[in-house]
């Protein structure tokens, strides 16, 4: 590891330990930035070639293979370029994604047993034509 590849971008006498002088988070280095970049392509390439080839001849086991990939290529971009970690300002950063993911959640649940509830209870063709 060169000193040169691990300093930090934003302010390289300042910030030594890669600090911000309230005593936040950590700033990237050009290493972590091309592990995260790497890790982005290794995820990103095999869920197009699952899709384009259509190797897998079931769509919802590609979809839930792409949908893994996703979700690991997530936590990717939260780790490498937001990083967030349980450490980042106290674990403020951590407890704030788990409260948005939970919203998310929540709304995608609701929204899906709303739409549900919405065609199982419409009124059939038929009906609509007799009135």
């Amino acid at each position: 590891m060169s000193a040169r590849n691990d300093t930090p971008f934003h302010g390289a006498d300042d910030h030594q330990h890669g600090h911000d002088e309230h005593g936040g988070a950590a700033h990237g280095t050009r290493r972590g930035y091309v592990i995260g970049f790497v890790l982005s392509v290794l995820l990103t390439a095999p869920a197009f070639a699952l899709v384009m080839t259509g190797v897998i001849a079931d769509p919802r086991i590609t979809a839930g293979i792409v949908t893994v990939l996703a979700a690991v290529q997530i936590v990717v971009h939260m780790v490498y370029f937001l990083h967030m970690n349980s450490k980042s300002e106290s674990g403020w950063t951590l407890m704030a994604l788990i409260f948005t993911a939970i919203i998310v959640l929540i709304a995608i649940a609701g929204s899906l047993w709303v739409m549900f509830n919405m065609n199982l209870n419409m009124m059939p063709k038929g009906m609509m034509d007799a009135m």
